[in-house]
């Protein structure tokens, strides 16, 4: 399914006369909603098939434990059947009776002995034993499911108990219970509160090979540079209705280039968002939601040989408030983690400080701020594909239905060991607030290699 949403969408970007972007933008998110259903689906008949042999399980324990009861209860209340049989309810022989059906070889041998038994051999339990087990294994032997020589292989055959256990209780009067037993010990009984935060966080220091196209709406160039980034969450879940995800992430990297004669350094990364999610749970995985998405970036953004500020701290500010409901990913034998979050409601704000950078980022001549009412969709997905190699990818997408926004970030961890990691980032970017350009439209992309120490916890 997933390789369908990526087809689609290489294929947006270099045909332009495939679909217009409102198309693009209604497709994934259909394909979004089936991949969630598609996951709901097989997650529902896992559930279905344990559910069964759980009540399989339970339906056999029960009716042992509904014979047991009436055995015990026939024997305490008739002396003659407790002188009688009282000893055999604690005879551990009887288990071959209710195990797993399995081939023994003691009821072939009783059954063919030629023998007779001499004075004290004969065990009447046994042969009886030994007479049911040759009962079943003539008639159904389509029920053996396995056989004593197995289980030898394994230990599983003991032959160091050859007369049933009786454990001997003897019962004693109140009256007869010593002095400094009688009071009850004072206990001190410590309650905590129990603590419904999960803290954890994502560090990483490395240098990187990256490629970013020339109309890149922050600027920037292809080159080597150094990144730093740390990613901090603090997640509520109370264990019943309530979630509250919060995510902080800050990304700063720097870089040189002899052809700059103008910048020492300048960034090549540069990153600022806070994202929080409250929901409040409809079904097992279903949540009604309120999100809030809130970016801007540290520092300036230039291109090379160019003094003219591209982008800075609070230009732009984006801050986008949505209504509506996420799908809590589960698959893959939790393999596959994350959400899915469509919000049919969406309310996104965006300010822009510096008045040369107002009509570069979609704003009329003379105002700062830009107020846009739509539709929005978040998917943040985590895939372990094995303990060394993950893939974590957030698509965002946001409309007004008369323009539109769609950021896909992919990022690919290959992990050598604790502390050292290489990353591979591609991230393609469509606004058509910005201006066209002649050779990428309104696409734009970036990418990076990077390799050096990382660490989470």
């Amino acid at each position: 399914m997933m390789s369908v949403l990526v087809f689609l969408f290489i294929f947006a970007l270099y045909n332009k006369t495939f679909m217009s972007m409102k198309r693009v933008f209604i497709t994934m998110i259909l394909m979004v909603c089936v991949i969630s259903l598609s996951a709901q689906n097989n997650q529902r008949a896992d559930r279905n098939i344990q559910y069964q042999q759980y009540q399989l399980m339970k339906n056999y324990t029960d009716s042992l434990m509904v014979y047991k009861q009436r055995l015990d209860s026939l024997v305490a209340s008739d002396e003659t059947l407790n002188e009688q049989y009282g000893s055999m309810l604690a005879d551990g022989r009887f288990y071959r009776l209710f195990a797993p059906l399995t081939y023994y070889q003691a009821p072939a041998k009783n059954a063919l002995r030629m023998a007779l038994y001499t004075e004290g051999e004969q065990d009447e339990v046994n042969d009886e034993i030994d007479n049911v087990l040759m009962n079943v294994y003539l008639n159904r032997p389509d029920l053996v499911v396995n056989s004593e020589s197995n289980l030898r292989k394994v230990g599983g055959v003991s032959n160091d108990i050859i007369v049933p256990i009786q454990q001997n209780v003897e019962l004693v009067s109140e009256n007869n219970i010593p002095d400094d037993l009688q009071d009850d010990p004072e206990v001190d009984v410590v309650v905590e509160k129990p603590n419904f935060w999960t803290i954890k966080g994502d560090y990483y220091l490395q240098g990187l090979q990256n490629y970013i196209s020339g109309n890149w709406y922050k600027g920037g160039e292809s080159n080597y540079s150094l990144l730093g980034s740390i990613t901090m969450e603090a997640n509520y879940d109370n264990k019943q209705k309530v979630k509250w995800d919060n995510k902080l992430e800050m990304k700063l990297g720097f870089m040189t280039s002899k052809s700059d004669s103008i910048h020492s350094f300048k960034a090549s990364e540069d990153l600022l968002r806070l994202t929080s999610k409250f929901g409040l749970q409809a079904t097992k995985r279903w949540y009604y939601t309120l999100q809030m998405i809130a970016y801007t970036q540290f520092t300036h953004g230039y291109k090379s040989n160019d003094r003219f500020v591209y982008s800075d701290f609070l230009s732009p500010f984006n801050l986008n408030l949505s209504l509506g409901m996420y799908y809590n990913v589960e698959a893959c034998n939790k393999k596959l983690t994350g959400t899915i979050h469509l919000a049919p409601f969406a309310y996104n704000f965006k300010y822009v400080e510096r008045s040369p950078l107002v009509k570069r980022n979609g704003l009329e001549e003379g105002k700062h701020t830009l107020h846009d009412f739509g539709s929005q969709f978040t998917v943040d997905l985590k895939w372990a594909f094995s303990d060394n190699i993950q893939w974590q990818t957030r698509l965002y997408g946001f409309t007004t239905y008369s323009r539109a926004e769609l950021e896909w970030e992919n990022t690919f961890t290959f992990q050598f060991n604790k502390y050292i990691s290489t990353k591979l980032f591609i991230y393609p970017r469509f606004d058509d607030c910005t201006g066209r350009d002649d050779h990428h439209g309104y696409w734009q992309f970036k990418e990076f290699f990077s390799l050096g120490f990382s660490y989470s916890f």
